[in-house]
């Protein structure tokens, strides 16, 4: 167990460039034999030893030239810019993955990540509706991105479908939907009606809690 308190609890978004149902859940290949995509959080309920982290925003994009698991991959992370120094360092505490067990997400992360570019700091718009597989983020001149539901090529009806990982260290549960992404930061691309994941997450040192 690693000995740092930490929780962050909240809504979590991950889009990326792969076609609906994102390959890497199935430990399959990249859609496109590469990765770019982003994941985002809003922070209903998180703290990092003492400091407290209720109602802050984070993301990040990313970019792997194969399979997540061979690495080499690049990140930008983005903070909300409402966020203390305390809270900024609180944060990339977490994201080191030097405070949590070996498995978890963090951990992972920085295992597989080998460029880490500059953080933005700026404000954030979020909204997340998880059973109406309906999300929006927007940190402007960085990052936008929508989700909406995948849709029937027939009747053109919202098509439902969940993502259900016992063991996952990333969530346990999610709602697949569809996004357009455009990132304009460090790692740029644009995307139209890719894979999007929508889940309610806790995630503490020891990985994913619900």
């Amino acid at each position: 167990m690693a000995a740092t308190d930490w929780r962050l609890e909240g809504e979590w978004i991950k889009n990326c460039t792969c076609a609906f149902g994102c390959p890497c859940d199935f430990n399959a290949l990249p859609t496109q034999g590469y990765c770019k995509g982003m994941v985002g959080m809003r922070i209903t309920k998180g703290h990092f030893e003492g400091t407290r982290l209720d109602g802050l925003f984070f993301a990040a994009t990313v970019e792997f030239p194969g399979a997540l698991h061979e690495g080499n991959g690049k990140m930008q992370p983005i903070v909300d810019e409402r966020a203390t120094p305390e809270q900024r360092q609180a944060l990339f505490d977490i994201f080191s993955g030097k405070h949590s067990a070996e498995g978890t997400l963090f951990h992972i992360l920085s295992l597989i990540v080998t460029t880490i570019h500059d953080p933005v700091f700026a404000p954030f718009e979020f909204s997340f509706d998880k059973d109406g597989r309906v999300a929006k983020l927007v940190v402007k001149g960085v990052l936008e991105t929508e989700v909406e539901p995948i849709k029937n090529p027939v009747t053109g009806a919202p098509h439902r479908i969940q993502v259900v990982m016992p063991e996952g260290f990333e969530h346990r549960a999610a709602e697949v939907a569809s996004s357009n992404i455009r990132s304009t930061g460090a790692i740029k691309f644009e995307t139209k009606g890719t894979h999007s994941s929508l889940a309610k997450v806790v995630q503490t040192p020891d990985g994913v809690a619900a």
